[in-house]
């Protein structure tokens, strides 16, 4: 973590990131995890790339924001086909974070947060080669985007 003279905290991690809605959602997990397998999908059904492979992110108030390194803005490696363009955005504010796992649990037992950079963060685990995972991400996104309404 490094800090700035602007007093924000700044990482990157190697994780890809999407909007949903304006929402960023940070996809965590191990290469060949199917990160950017997700994001595809997840694009198919509405979202905008953030960001692929690697993630600025920054601490800002309270809040988190996502973004890409320069040098990988719009694009996405789709495996077999290469690197491909995408319209993308930047500074996102990060509202889930998903880690992927080949058996997530069935029924996790408590809400899961993560402290990213000082942070409490929602998240959950997925299978990303589940046919459902780009679905359930949306649904995790939906319930939190709906409890923070409530609050």
């Amino acid at each position: 973590m490094t800090t700035f003279a602007d007093g924000d905290d700044r990482e990157t991690i190697h994780a890809t990131a999407v909007a949903i809605s304006g929402a960023g959602l940070l996809i965590r997990g191990k290469s060949g995890s199917g990160k950017s397998d997700l994001a595809l999908r997840l694009i198919d059904r509405g979202a905008i790339l953030v960001s692929d492979d690697q993630v600025e992110i920054s601490r800002k108030d309270q809040h988190l924001v996502l973004g890409p390194p320069p040098r990988l803005a719009g694009k996405l490696e789709v495996r077999s086909l290469g690197i491909c363009a995408f319209d993308h955005l930047s500074a996102v504010q990060l509202k889930l974070i998903i880690d992927l796992k080949e058996q997530p649990e069935r029924f996790p037992l408590d809400r899961q947060m993560m402290n990213l950079l000082g942070i409490q963060v929602p998240s959950c685990t997925l299978n990303a080669m589940e046919s459902s995972a780009a679905i359930k991400a949306e649904l995790a996104l939906q319930r939190i985007m709906q409890g923070a309404k409530e609050s």
